[in-house]
Formats: C-alpha cells, sequence, structure tokens
C-alpha cells in the first residue's frame, strides 16, 4: 500500500511513499485539507543520505500506532530539503528560533496557513535520554491547537515576526577594504585548531570556503601563519578518515575533531567545493599531494556520481544493509588476505588498521602517521612504499565492489550541477586534463539542453522528469559553472548563457529597497515569508554567488551595471559578514574580489598552436583566484578588443593597465 508520495520522483520521498502516514507532498491540496478539517500540519524536512532521517523513518513513520495519531489528528507533509531549499531555510530559521538549534530530520508543527509554532528535529519514539517521546508532542500539539488556540496563534505570531525581522541587516557604516578583510580573516584565524586542523572541536565539517577565502588573503599578503592554517588543515582532511582512502571523495563531517570517524555520506556539493579548493592548493603550492586528492575527488564523481547524459547525482547514503559506514569499513584481516601477508602488513600500517579496529571494532584507513616513518620502519622507499600503497587501494576498491553498496539519490540538482562543472572546469585548465574537459562540455551540455527553457532554468530532473522552478541558487550555480566551462573550453555559447542567467538574476530576484537578493523568484509561489538567506553554510548563499558571477560578467563584457548591483550586495551584507566571518567564506572571496585588481588574461592566435597551448597551460596552472580568461576567438569581448591577430601571445592586464604582450609563458 503507499501513499501520494509514490507519485513524486525525489529519492527521499519515494523512501516514504510505503510509510502507514498518510503523507502529502508539499502544495495547496495539503493546506486545503488541514483548513477544510481544522488540523494542524506536520511537517517533516530531510533528505535521502540523512542517518537520523532513516532512523525516525523506521521508529516513527512505520509505526502504526504513531501514524494512527498522525492520520487522525494531523495533515502531514513531506519534503526533501535538497528539492526545495527555500521551503527548508524558512522552517530550519523557526526551528533554530525555537530551539536555539537546527538539523535534520527537521520536525515542525505548523498551523493550516502555514506559520510554525513548534518545531525540533528527531525525536525518539517514546520518552528516552531526556527526549519526550514523538506520540506524546503529538497527542500534546494536538490538544493545545485545539484547547489552546489563542496561545498557538500568539506563538506562531511571534515567530513569524521574528522571521520577517530576521531578513532585514543595518545600513553599512564601513565600505570593505583590503584591510579589513585582512582584520576578518585574522578573526577567523582565531578559532583555529592548531593540532588537528580545521576550527572549533568536535564534530567538524570541511571548512572549505573559509579556507578559500583565507588562502587569498596568505597568497596576497604572503602571510605565513594563514598559509600554515590552510596547508595543515588541507593536509589533516585529506589523511584523515572522513577521506574515502580507497575510493576517493569525502564524506559529509568527521565526529571527532581529528576528522577520523565520518558521518560517511557523501554529498555532491561538498565534493564540488573541495575538488576546487585542493586544485587551488596546488596551484598555490605545487604541493603533487594537493594535485592527487583533485585528481581522486574528481574521478570518484565520474565513476560513482555522473549520469549517462553527463549529469551529476546527488548524494550517496551513509548506510548500507542498515548500518552506518558498512561499506566503507575494514578488518585487518580482510586486508591481509585481499593484499597478501607481507603487502598488508605494509598498507596496514600505512593506513591505522589494527587488529582492534579503530572504530566499532573495525577499521576506518587514515594516514596518521608520516608516510616516510613508516617507510622506514619497513626499511623502504618512500617510492615503495606509496606502490604498495596504490595497488592495495586498487585491489581493495575491487574487493569493496562486491559489497552491497549504499543507497544513491539519482536526482539531479542545477545548482549543485553548477557548483561540480566549475570544479572540472578549473582543473581541467589547472591540469591541462582532456578527460576533465569531456566531462565539462557533457554537464554543461546538459544543463543547456536540458535544465534551461527559454529563460526559465529547472531545479531538478529525474528520471527524465524535470521539476521545480529555478532558485537563486540554481541560476547563480549554473551561471558560476558556466564562466567556468567557457574558460575551460572557450565555447562561447557558454558565456553567452551565463550572462542571459545573470539578467534573470537581476530581474528577478533582486532586492531593490535593500540590495542583495531574495532566494525565490517574484513569481515563486507564496510562502510566509520570501526566504532571503545571508549566510554560506554547508553550501554558498545564492546571494554570495550571484556577487561572485555579476563580478567576473562584468569584466568580460565590460557591463558596469553589473559591477553596481554587485557592490549593492556586497554593502547589504558587509556589516553581518564583519561580525560573524565564518559564516561568510564564500561571501568574503567575492568581497575580496571586489576590492582586489582581478588579472585579466587575453590570448591571440590559433588554439592547436603549441605556444598557444604553453600559454594556456602556463595561465590555468597558475594561483590567480581573480582572474578572467579569453582567447583570439572571441574579438567581439572587450577584453580582446584591438588584439585580434595571427601572433600567438598574451596580453595581462590588471588595476586598469596592461603589460606589454608576450609569447613567454
Amino acid at each position: 500500500m503507499t501513499n501520494r508520495l509514490a507519485n513524486e520522483t525525489s529519492p527521499y520521498l519515494l523512501q516514504h511513499a510505503h510509510n502507514p502516514v498518510d503523507w502529502f507532498p508539499w502544495g495547496e491540496e495539503a493546506f486545503a485539507r488541514a483548513r477544510s478539517e481544522d488540523r494542524p500540519v506536520f511537517l517533516s524536512i530531510g533528505y535521502s543520505a540523512c542517518h537520523w532521517c532513516h532512523v525516525m523513518e523506521r521508529e516513527s513513520f512505520e509505526n502504526e500506532e504513531i501514524a494512527a495519531i498522525l492520520n487522525e489528528r494531523f495533515v502531514s507533509i513531506k519534503v526533501d530539503r535538497e528539492e526545495r531549499p527555500d521551503i527548508d531555510s524558512i522552517y530550519m530559521e523557526a526551528v533554530q528560533l525555537m530551539t536555539g538549534h537546527g538539523g535534520w530530520p527537521m520536525s515542525m508543527f505548523l498551523t493550516p496557513a502555514a506559520v510554525p509554532f513548534y518545531g525540533g528535529t528527531y525525536f525518539p519514539p517514546d520518552d528516552s535520554r531526556g527526549m519526550p517521546g514523538f506520540k506524546r508532542v503529538l497527542i500534546q500539539l494536538s490538544d493545545a491547537y485545539h484547547e489552546r488556540r489563542q496561545e498557538v496563534t500568539d506563538a506562531g505570531s511571534e515567530i513569524l515576526s521574528s522571521l520577517n525581522g530576521a531578513l532585514r541587516t543595518p545600513p553599512s557604516e564601513h565600505a570593505v577594504s583590503g584591510d579589513a578583510l585582512i582584520a576578518v580573516a585574522a578573526k577567523i584565524a582565531a578559532g583555529y585548531d592548531p593540532v588537528n586542523g580545521g576550527f572549533g572541536g568536535a564534530p567538524k565539517f570541511p571548512p572549505s570556503m573559509t579556507l578559500e577565502f583565507l588562502a587569498q588573503i596568505a597568497s596576497s599578503n604572503a602571510d605565513i601563519g594563514l598559509r600554515e592554517i590552510v596547508t595543515t588543515t588541507l593536509n589533516k582532511m585529506a589523511r584523515g578518515g572522513i577521506y574515502d582512502q580507497v575510493g576517493g571523495g569525502f564524506h559529509r563531517y568527521s565526529v571527532d575533531a581529528r576528522w577520523l570517524a565520518p558521518h560517511f555520506e557523501k554529498m555532491l556539493y561538498d565534493n564540488a567545493l573541495l575538488a576546487r579548493l585542493y586544485t587551488h592548493a596546488w596551484q598555490w603550492t605545487k604541493d603533487p599531494f594537493y594535485a592527487g586528492i583533485a585528481n581522486e575527488i574528481l574521478g570518484f564523481v565520474s565513476r560513482e556520481m555522473t549520469s549517462p547524459e553527463g549529469a551529476f547525482y546527488s548524494t550517496l547514503d551513509a548506510d548500507s544493509e542498515g548500518e552506518e559506514g558498512r561499506f566503507y569499513v575494514w578488518s585487518r584481516a580482510e586486508i591481509l588476505e585481499v593484499l597478501g601477508a607481507e603487502e598488508g602488513r605494509i598498507f596496514a600500517a600505512l593506513y591505522d588498521a589494527t587488529e582492534q579496529g579503530n572504530w566499532e571494532r573495525k577499521n576506518i584507513l587514515n594516514v596518521p602517521r608520516e608516510p616516510r616513518a613508516v617507510a622506514d620502519d619497513f626499511g623502504i622507499t618512500l617510492e615503495v612504499l606509496m606502490e604498495i600503497g596504490a595497488r592495495g587501494k586498487c585491489k581493495l576498491y575491487g574487493r569493496r565492489e562486491e559489497r552491497v553498496r549504499p543507497g544513491r539519490d539519482e536526482k539531479v540538482l542545477s545548482g549543485w550541477n553548477g557548483w561540480m562543472l566549475c570544479a572540472f572546469a578549473e582543473a581541467a585548465l589547472a591540469f591541462d586534463s582532456e578527460s576533465h574537459r569531456q566531462a565539462v562540455r557533457r554537464n554543461a551540455d546538459f544543463l543547456i539542453g536540458t535544465m534551461l527553457d527559454g529563460t526559465r532554468l529547472y531545479r531538478s530532473f529525474k528520471g527524465g522528469d524535470r521539476r521545480i522552478s529555478g532558485l537563486l541558487e540554481d541560476y547563480a550555480g549554473v551561471a558560476w559553472g558556466l564562466i567556468g566551462a567557457f574558460e575551460a573550453t572557450q565555447e562561447r555559447r557558454y558565456l553567452d548563457t551565463a550572462r542571459l542567467l545573470a539578467g534573470e538574476i537581476i530581474s528577478r530576484f533582486s532586492d531593490d529597497e535593500r540590495g542583495g537578493f531574495f532566494d525565490t523568484p517574484v513569481d515563486h509561489e507564496k510562502l510566509i515569508t520570501r526566504p532571503r538567506d545571508t549566510f554560506d553554510n554547508a553550501t554558498p548563499s545564492g546571494t554570495s554567488m550571484a556577487i561572485d558571477v555579476l563580478l567576473k560578467l562584468a569584466l568580460y563584457f565590460g557591463d558596469a551595471g553589473l559591477q553596481r548591483v554587485a557592490a549593492k550586495a556586497i554593502d547589504a551584507y558587509w556589516p553581518v559578514a564583519q561580525r560573524y566571518p565564518s559564516g561568510f567564506g564564500f561571501f568574503l572571496s567575492a568581497a575580496n574580489w571586489s576590492v582586489s585588481s582581478p588579472k585579466e588574461l587575453a590570448l591571440t592566435g590559433d588554439p592547436a598552436d603549441s605556444g598557444f597551448q604553453q600559454l594556456l597551460r602556463a595561465a590555468g596552472s597558475a594561483y590567480l583566484p581573480h582572474r578572467v580568461l579569453v582567447t583570439g576567438s572571441d574579438s567581439d569581448l572587450p577584453l580582446m578588443e584591438g588584439r585580434a591577430g595571427e601572433a600567438v601571445v598574451a596580453y595581462v592586464c590588471s588595476g586598469y593597465a596592461c603589460l606589454e604582450p608576450t609569447a613567454d609563458p
């Protein structure tokens, strides 16, 4: 027996299609039922790779007694936060106001007008570990709704007022400047963990956007302290258990402070931001370790997260066979069996695999010791050790493929695809990789051909069905990715489509009164408030990415109007970013662009010429976080004005001044 979710395409919603709960998808049908029957709404928000979402489903939503209470007393709505971040952001703000924290599964209780009056996250089915049981919560809230309606109404009004107030930021007293950004970087650095890398204690999330910003400040100011923060954190994460040492790619976060034990889900957006970060780290330091990690991440995405059409899937689950992490962990005995006794012993020493295990009597592979020290222990060279490690990983990957794989959420989200498209594009240039360029072309063509209909962008695609009008995150993310695709391939249609999307961002999402952007378009369905996310959390905010897109396109097309819109948005968000810089990593990088002197690189001549290719490789491999790149095939762009010709040369301009053209890489 199924419920209404059986007609959805979201894997997360489909996971609940056989629950005894009479679920509705988000929409007018559910709220009309609540109004007509005068029942409160139970809103449950989660996502397919969320471990505790699965736990609450097993404990409560598959529980016939709890389902009966929900069906009798509530109208129940299930939302995939990855499909509908607009809904998620509103009610996440509400639950944080109510409880001081948030997370998923999110459990919200609304009036039939969609106004929240009570909320939380995970509830056990019965009273447990100091938490109220879900059955008791449901009965008490249903009784309160019918017997103490004024209290419920007042609580909802207070939350709604707070939500609307939270969207307003005070005017800026001081403009963004290079010195102010250095001060902000120092404020972030004060929270650094010098032992384990990263910031703060457990749990630890990869601070990819913050590290990008700190690397920019460090490179422009030769700040050795910031460089140490960035490189140590990158090394600790990539050698930790949060990184899949066998198959590549990062898990969502570490439950401990030293990056050992991850929450095992893998998200496309984390790996997009981290692949780009490690590519930049290689450009900056030329340490081949960082190049290896960047390419391993992209290899993992190509193998395990890419559709036949070239689109990128959303997530891999944390669980397999009902156990979190089972797919990824090893016993020492199995390692010795697969690799043989001699190489198995060496591999186990390198990757911290012991008889007793380092996590629930199993081993999460990680590299806690310097490889050279391990090589010395066995009397072998570092090169031999690394060869054994590489062979061992290949063999273990083959053995792991025989296991039951974690579930994969195969919906395609436009914004997330744009982020990964940019990661592949930047790696294609940095490493001069034709396979990465092919991934760029296939994904960019999919986004333009499938997700874009004229000027309207869709957010979600699965099984041939595209759904949900694009949000700011999507328009800005796809535009960002297409700019990268243009630089990697020099196919002009990608840049022109990015400019088209930028026009839609301004016309459909701009907040003309305060500056910046709303997360939903002007013609979006009416929600209880129009969300306007200010923070770069697990992902960049749509506003931060829109600012970055507009600044780049302003240079490409010589469009001062785009520059002005971006500057107004920066001014709107700068005051709160100064106060809470750790929540504004991507925004701070965009703000840094606005006060820096971006490099304008123009290459002329035949792209097939070996000299041209040498110049392109030099441009791609350099650490230039603020730069645009065009070639002689785009002579109508302002950066190529008067420069078209047959000679293979590079023009380098910055700060309204140009150097002599050169043919020397």
